[in-house]
């Protein structure tokens, strides 16, 4: 029983990964909230933003609710294995965390407001787990599409350590690393709180509150 608990919450090292395949997940054409397209082209001005913060059906309802938010989609992501499944996922043989990819107009919502919902909605201290939820998918990361939003990233971690800090929680385990490969989940997954209003949500933040606009963009 320990060494399956070791095994889910140890990254696999190279090359011990599920292999995958090369098919794509089929995605549906449209959000089942905001009615935006999941997958591109979007809009001119639109940007990315890549969020892991536990279970992913919470953390898509987070995102979709902040206005200016155009479209959100759940999926897979920091891993090994091309196009896995759910249930590859789960095995903690792939190395994938659970993700959300936000597309938001920046025009609307900045990308610091985005990374105070990511901050506040979860623990960022608990390592390979969020709460009851445990294994490498539910580890927290910020997923960077650029230098700006990696300078923000970082800059929001250590104003949001320094609360934690006073509020007598340990340390961020929170990776922040350049944006990897999106692999779509499944349809049942995309939204799945707004199709199951009664469905299970892991996500528990804190209730320290993140500071922003402490730094910006770089022009």
């Amino acid at each position: 029983m320990w060494s399956m608990f070791k095994k889910k919450t140890a990254m696999p090292a190279p090359g011990q990964a599920l292999p995958g395949r090369a098919d794509r997940m089929k995605v549906p054409p449209h959000h089942d909230v905001l009615g935006t397209p999941l997958e591109p082209p979007f809009p001119q001005g639109m940007e990315l933003a890549l969020f892991g913060l536990g279970c992913f059906w919470g953390a898509e309802r987070k995102f979709w609710q902040v206005p200016g938010v155009y479209s959100t989609a759940v999926g897979y992501a920091a891993g090994q294995t091309a196009n896995p499944s759910y249930e590859e996922v789960c095995t903690g043989m792939t190395g994938h965390n659970e993700v959300v990819r936000v597309v938001y107009d920046p025009s609307k919502v900045s990308y610091e407001t985005l990374l105070k919902t990511f901050w506040e909605s979860h623990d960022p201290t608990q390592g390979m787990r969020q709460g009851n939820d445990v294994g490498t998918q539910y580890r927290s990361g910020v997923y960077v599409h650029s230098a700006d939003q990696r300078r923000l990233a970082e800059a929001s971690r250590d104003a949001y350590q320094a609360a934690l800090g006073k509020a007598r929680y340990g340390r961020i385990t929170t990776e922040i690393l350049d944006a990897p490969e999106f692999y779509y989940a499944e349809d049942y997954h995309q939204q799945y709180l707004a199709k199951n209003p009664r469905g299970y949500c892991g996500l528990g933040g804190t209730g320290v509150a993140c500071p922003v606009g402490l730094v910006k963009a770089a022009e």
